[in-house]
Formats: C-alpha cells, sequence, structure tokens
C-alpha cells in the first residue's frame, strides 16, 4: 500500500480527472464542443499520472511483475495521450479547417495515432492487471478498459451523443476506482477495529 498522504493525492487527482472529462462531456451533449469545455478537457489530462500511480500502487502488491510492466506501458501511453488531448482541444481546435487537416496530415498525425495506439495497449493490460489482481472491483476493471479504450477511440472524430456518453463513462470508472483508493487509505494513528488507537507492536 502506498503512503496515506499519496493514496489519497492520487485518489483527489482522479476525482478531478474524471469531472473534467466527464462534466465536459455532459454539457458538450447540448451545446457541442464550447471553448470552456475544450479548456478544461485539454487541461484536465495531466492529473492522470498521479492518479494512475495511485490506483497501481493500491494492487501493487497483488499484481506482481504483469502489473508493474501494464502501470509502465500505460503510464508512457498516458502521457502521450495528455499531449494528444492538449494539442486537440487547446491548439487544433482554435484553427481554421483547412490548416488543421493539413497538420494532422503530416507527421503530427504519426505522433498522435501513435500516442493512442500506446494508450489503448497500456490501458488494456493495466486493465487486465486489475482483474488478475483483484484489488479494484472487476466492474470498475472492465468498465475502465472499454470506456478509456472507446474515449480513446473517438477522440480524433467529431463530437456525437456517444462521445458525450463515453466522457461522463469514464469520469464514472475513475471517480469509482478513487473512492475504492481513497477508503483504503487508513491514516497513520488511526482507529483500531474497535475505535481504540492503534497501538504498533512491542508496547508503547
Amino acid at each position: 500500500m502506498p503512503p496515506s498522504w499519496l493514496a489519497r493525492y492520487g485518489a483527489a487527482c482522479g476525482v478531478l480527472l474524471g469531472l473534467s472529462i466527464g462534466v465536459p462531456g455532459a454539457v458538450e451533449a447540448f451545446t457541442g464542443e464550447t471553448t470552456a469545455t475544450s479548456f478544461v478537457i485539454g487541461l484536465g489530462a495531466v492529473l492522470g499520472t498521479p492518479a494512475l500511480t495511485a490506483f497501481y500502487l493500491h494492487q501493487s502488491a497483488a499484481a506482481g511483475r504483469f502489473g508493474a510492466v501494464a502501470y509502465a506501458v500505460n503510464l508512457i501511453g498516458l502521457g502521450l495521450f495528455a499531449g494528444v488531448s492538449f494539442a486537440l482541444n487547446l491548439v487544433i481546435f482554435y484553427l481554421d479547417g483547412p490548416v488543421a487537416t493539413a497538420l494532422l496530415a503530416g507527421p503530427t498525425r504519426i505522433a498522435v495515432f501513435g500516442g493512442i495506439g500506446v494508450f489503448v495497449v497500456g490501458t488494456v493490460l493495466f486493465g487486465v492487471s486489475m482483474l488478475r489482481a483483484r484489488v479494484f472491483p472487476r466492474p470498475a476493471a472492465w468498465a475502465y478498459m472499454v470506456s478509456l479504450v472507446l474515449l480513446t477511440a473517438l477522440a480524433p472524430l467529431p463530437d456525437t451523443p456517444l462521445t458525450s456518453a463515453v466522457h461522463v463513462a469514464v469520469c464514472a470508472v475513475l471517480v469509482w476506482l478513487s473512492a475504492s483508493v481513497w477508503s483504503a487509505a487508513a491514516p497513520a494513528g488511526s482507529a483500531g477495529p474497535q475505535g481504540v488507537p492503534a497501538v504498533p507492536a512491542g508496547g508503547r
């Protein structure tokens, strides 16, 4: 288990990350993509690294070597996808159609789709590691894989009601996983099972 402060920090980042994806996604179902929603989504991705780290540390003892490899791949993919999200929402969003099309037809296209591919592989591996470790609820592990893979597949495409629904689903699963980490992070000196402060072995 990670230290309590690190687990809760990562869990809090996970909740904020989920909200930065889900709330704009829900709004866009009615308004379409706007400057405000793109801004929130583009910046929110930075919270993914501490959230994923907290998820991994929560299950690291049970996840074994496969879990460590899955985390490493997902972490790299997350960094790439965060860059893709930033570019799509805070750079390309403001370019004229022909300029954006020309940009995505060059080397940027390779970087964008390459980053998406690495993130998809990492997400699937980490989801499988959660299923194998059996620390997180199994429905949450499945939802992590499916919703995030759908999110990455839809990211380069025009927004639709399906896109908004997937954003909300990702928000829900990230909050669910974060809540599991938060609830398991017992602060130092917390009460024992009978409400009595725990005493280290060997007396006071």
